[in-house]
């Protein structure tokens, strides 16, 4: 199972995550490039308990979701809502400096992988409770998901 936990994994999105570029045009969705470099460093940090993100969960996304999202070999779908805390023009980190931000992004993604951890895992907004496996596997995916939007 590919996951942030292993480090091959860890720098292959770090590497793609340098190659970002401000100007970059999205494939899909509305988030500029900038925006979703700071959407990701809140998604990572309500992951670590450093964000709140209002729940939006049931039994069905707790198991079925959860299991589909994290298991099925497919890419995530375009244009699924996310929570209003970690959503850009509504409750998530503005964008300021690129460069700064991005490096942001890339420490938060270190602490979030480190396999000595000084937090304790939050509970998924939409998912539950996940194991260190599960958020390992949750970060690489939603990474992914949103780098492939701008073509890296």
């Amino acid at each position: 199972m590919i996951h942030l936990g292993n480090p091959s994994v860890r720098q292959q999105i770090l590497q793609r995550i340098a190659a970002l570029k401000p100007n970059a045009r999205q494939r899909w969705g509305r988030m500029s490039a900038h925006q979703t470099v700071c959407h990701l460093t809140d998604s990572f940090r309500v992951a670590m308990g450093e964000k709140y993100a209002s729940p939006a969960t049931g039994l069905l996304q707790r198991s079925l979701l959860k299991s589909m999202a994290l298991y099925f070999p497919v890419p995530w779908p375009h244009g699924v809502a996310t929570r209003p805390e970690v959503e850009q023009g509504r409750g998530g980190t503005p964008p300021g400096d690129f460069r700064n931000d991005r490096i942001e992004l890339v420490s938060v993604i270190e602490r979030f992988s480190d396999s000595n951890r000084q937090f304790q895992w939050a509970r998924h907004p939409i998912f539950g409770r996940m194991s260190d496996r599960q958020w390992l596997r949750w970060g690489y995916l939603h990474a992914d998901h949103h780098l492939r939007q701008f073509g890296v």
